[in-house]
């Protein structure tokens, strides 16, 4: 079982400290198909959950990445701008968007765990 929080928009949270990682989940970059850029927002942005935080282009569409968390970016996956099908390769992993200094940890409470997320990913509709 991994220590990632999901939200219903299908991204994924890390936390450490009070620093979330954030990335979309393998269920969202197969949805997409094969990614071909992301927009990454700037650091020092304030973010507000649920909130526009980044765009991922993929060879069928183009989509919002929402800030599963309120608070601060404090860093980005530049990596992403040269090789945007890391979040493909490595959705969990290397191919994560930003870092979010938490404003409101509470906010993590109505997340799913990776078992939950699993389920709501898999029903229908």
């Amino acid at each position: 079982m991994s220590d990632l929080k999901f939200s219903k928009e299908h991204e994924w949270v890390r936390l450490e400290g009070d620093i979330a990682t954030v990335g979309i989940s393998h269920f969202a970059q197969e949805q997409l198909g094969d990614v071909v850029f992301v927009e990454l927002p700037d650091v020092g942005k304030q973010v507000v959950k649920d909130g526009d935080a980044a765009v991922v282009e993929s060879v069928k569409a183009a989509s919002e990445v929402y800030a599963p968390v309120s608070g601060e970016i404090v860093e980005v996956n530049g990596e992403l701008e040269d090789d945007p099908e890391l979040v493909n390769k490595s959705p969990t992993g290397e191919g994560w968007f930003m870092k979010i200094r938490l404003s409101d940890a509470s906010e993590l409470d109505g997340m799913m765990d990776e078992a939950a997320y699993n389920d709501f990913a898999a029903s229908p509709g």
